[in-house]
């Protein structure tokens, strides 16, 4: 799962990021290219443009659940609720 507190610098504001655990396989990018882009003097992927519309969105998704590292992060739309236990 990725780690909030490691997210990478280059990462756009918004729901999802990139954490430094990134083994810049490139399944992102390939994925939602739309969304995600190579920090080609690093070596690792980052949300340079946050899902603007349902398929970027679906895509990003799809990014975060094929990644093999686990180091896409979504932070999701933050609603306060109570909780149910």
């Amino acid at each position: 799962m990725a780690d909030f507190r490691k997210k990478l610098p280059d990462n756009v504001e918004g729901r999802f990021y990139v954490d430094s655990s990134c083994i810049d396989c490139d399944v992102c990018r390939d994925t939602a290219p739309a969304n995600f882009k190579r920090n080609n003097q690093f070596g690792y992927s980052y949300v340079y443009k946050q899902p603007q519309n349902e398929e970027e969105l679906a895509r990003c998704q799809e990014a975060m659940n094929a990644c093999p590292v686990e180091a896409i992060g979504d932070d999701g739309i933050v609603v306060k609720t109570k909780s149910h236990h």
